[in-house]
Order: C-alpha cells, then sequence, then structure tokens
C-alpha cells in the first residue's frame, strides 16, 4: 500500500501549510475584481490567489504589489498559448487528449485525498503524534567521526598499516582522502551524524566502534573504501515539538493517503488479468 499511496501527489497547500481554517464565505464582486480578459475570458483575483498557493511558502511572503502582477502576466500568457492551441486543433489530436484526461483524472485525485486527509492535520493530531511517539523519551544516537577515502581496498590497508605505525590520522586524511568535502579542510572530520545521515554500511561499522579508535579493516561502500575514526558518542536531546512538526505532519499525510487509499479501494471491485488475459485469482498481484 505504502508503495501506491506514494505515486499521488499531495497539494501543495495540505504539504506545506498548516491545518486549513473554516472556509471563507464566498467572495462578492468587490472581493474577487476582474484583472484581465483574453478573448473574453475573464481572470479574476481569485485566479491569482489560486496560483499563488502553489508557490513556495517563501515566494507567496512578497508584497501583493510585486506577485499579483508577475502572476497575472503569467496567467494571460497560459490562456493566450491555450486558445491558440484550441485554434490550431492540438486539443483534437488523440496524445494530446490523453494528457488532458490523464491531468483532469490526477486533479481529482488528488481532490479527493485532500478533502480526506486535510482536516485530519490539525494541532492537536501533530501534538497526540508527538506524545506518543517522542516525548519522554531518548533522543537518536549520533556519532562524531572522521574518514580517510580512498579508491581501492589496498590503499585502506596501507592507511591502516600507517595509523598502526603511528601516523596521525588527520594528516592523512589531509593528504590522502578523495572525500572533498572532509579532507582538506577539515582532516577528515565529519562532525556529528545520525544513522540516517550515513549511507547504512558506513554507519553499521561506526556504530560498532568505540570512541578512540579506528576501523581495523577497511569499510566499503558505492563511493570507495574508508578507513574510519570514531571520536565520541551521544545520545541527542530529545528534540521538541517545533522542531518535528513539519516531520510529524509528513507522517500524518503519508498515514491519511494510505488510509484514504484503502478506504477508496474497499468501496470498488478490481479484477487483475494475466499475461493470458484471464482474471487471476484475488489478491495475486499481475506479472
Amino acid at each position: 500500500m505504502a508503495l501506491l499511496a506514494s505515486s499521488f501527489i499531495i497539494p501543495p497547500a495540505m504539504a506545506a501549510s498548516p491545518a486549513p481554517a473554516a472556509p471563507a464565505a464566498p467572495a462578492t464582486a468587490d472581493q474577487n475584481p476582474l484583472l484581465a480578459s483574453v478573448n473574453g475570458q475573464d481572470i479574476r483575483l481569485n485566479d491569482v490567489r489560486q496560483a499563488m498557493a502553489t508557490m513556495p511558502e517563501q515566494l507567496r511572503k512578497l508584497p501583493d504589489n510585486i506577485i499579483v502582477p508577475i502572476l497575472l502576466n503569467q496567467l494571460v500568457d497560459q490562456r493566450a498559448i491555450q486558445l491558440a492551441a484550441t485554434k490550431s486543433g492540438l486539443d483534437k489530436q488523440p496524445d494530446v487528449q490523453q494528457q488532458m484526461q490523464q491531468a483532469s483524472q490526477g486533479a481529482l485525485q488528488n481532490a479527493y485525498l485532500s478533502a480526506q486527509v486535510a482536516p485530519t492535520l490539525t494541532d492537536d493530531a501533530v501534538k497526540a503524534y508527538y506524545d506518543k511517539n517522542y516525548a519522554n523519551k531518548p533522543g537518536a544516537e549520533e556519532i562524531h567521526a572522521r574518514h580517510i577515502l580512498v579508491q581501492t581496498e589496498a590503499e585502506a590497508n596501507d592507511v591502516i598499516k600507517q595509523l598502526k605505525g603511528g601516523a596521525d590520522f588527520g594528516q592523512l586524511a589531509t593528504k590522502l582522502s578523495k572525500d572533498p568535502g572532509s579532507a582538506k579542510q577539515n582532516g577528515g572530520d565529519l562532525g556529528w551524524f545520525k544513522k540516517g545521515d550515513m549511507l547504512p554500511t558506513f554507519w553499521d561499522a561506526a556504530s560498532a566502534m568505540q570512541p578512540n579508535s579506528y576501523s581495523q579493516t577497511p569499510v566499503h561502500t558505492q563511493y570507495g573504501w574508508h578507513v574510519i575514526q570514531v571520536l565520541g558518542k551521544r545520545t541527542a536531546p530529545t528534540p521538541t515539538l517545533d522542531a518535528t512538526r513539519d516531520q510529524i505532519r509528513q507522517k500524518l499525510i503519508q498515514d491519511g493517503v494510505q488510509k484514504a487509499v484503502a478506504n477508496a479501494l474497499a468501496q470498488v471491485k478490481v479484477v487483475r488479468y494475466g499475461p493470458d488475459g484471464k482474471p487471476l485469482p484475488e489478491n495475486q498481484p499481475a506479472h
């Protein structure tokens, strides 16, 4: 179900904005003035507001006297292109009709998901999730480490040999490491990181080591061969509600989408067919 749910695009307003307020009263003519017309087709202030809602938050904060003219020009351009495309008969082409149908279906799917999920994204729901999953629980394990990245296992073994002979880890990292982000400036220092910040193989190796020790065998990842030195370990403090609010909202959205998809599937009959065109037994996926 997670795979199916991930195929839907969550409307930006639901994914990034706070829990929705009560619907506003219908706009009067003065509240929704006419801003332009293209071949008699009106473009009103509400059209601009709808376009603004799809923009990143930092752009939505621009003053109206700056953002409204920009969006109005874009809407005029779009309407002119649509009319020109229709006049040329592009809307009659099968491939264009298919794309238009897919866009319409996608809009309808997202409208349904937004209607099902958005009302559940309340401050109380976020706080309840925080209390259950974060409050009064220890934070994540963090590791402070540095590394030397080389291209071959033989080179990594040579680095370990030099370390055993008393070589300075930072100096070797500056001289030999192929990691441009940590080698030259920081002597291979990666700072503090959590499990999800590193590749699993790297994390597993570092978490198994004691502070002030280095790996006795090379650690292989997609980037090459690492020699790791663990400088320290700690448990991060419990994150605050404000620090986790966006993350919790995304989790609630994911859960809500999965629930909405499951509810929709429960209301329909799905028949899957095999390569021979015959119906497959229930609950057996098509190959």
